[in-house]
């Protein structure tokens, strides 16, 4: 992984325009910039042995008095934030996800300490809204007698 990061990171123009190429083949070269945005970090801790192990993802660590806490490794994008600052609450703000807290907590995340893996209608659930909020939802099919009501 370690090697790859690096290539990827010290490739020519050429070799990114044409990893674009195979997403975008209609794509101008000339109507694209390059621009370094940085590489992700992983977390390195320490393994067996003494050396370092690479690990994926993230990782929400606290001081023992539960006053400070921080993210260690890839940065949070949109697949991962929630969960980690709800980490960060469970772990340093244990009285947020309790009672009437805890209520107003599932209302707005409805799946909220609840296993999606094991209850399939919430999992439909989540799954209808989600698709819903992004547009993503199919369309609804009209069948031949609504398409000529409507007409």
């Amino acid at each position: 992984l370690t090697r790859y990061l690096m290539a990827e990171a010290a490739s020519s123009r050429e070799a990114r325009l044409s990893q674009l190429k195979q997403f975008m083949p209609e794509f101008d070269p000339d109507q694209w910039q390059l621009v370094r945005a940085g590489q992700r970090v992983q977390i390195i801790k320490p393994g067996p042995k003494g050396r370092g192990t690479l690990e994926f993802g993230t990782e929400v660590l606290t001081t023992a008095d539960k006053s400070l806490a921080a993210l260690l490794g890839a940065s949070p994008g949109a697949s991962t934030c929630v969960s980690a600052m709800l980490e960060v609450i469970e772990k340093c703000l244990p009285e947020l996800v309790t009672g009437k807290r805890l209520q107003t907590l599932q209302e707005l995340i409805p799946s909220y300490g609840r296993s999606l893996q094991h209850d399939h209608r919430l999992l439909a659930d989540v799954r209808r809204h989600t698709l819903t909020t992004l547009g993503l939802a199919p369309k609804p099919q009209h069948t031949d007698a609504e398409r000529s009501l409507s007409a």
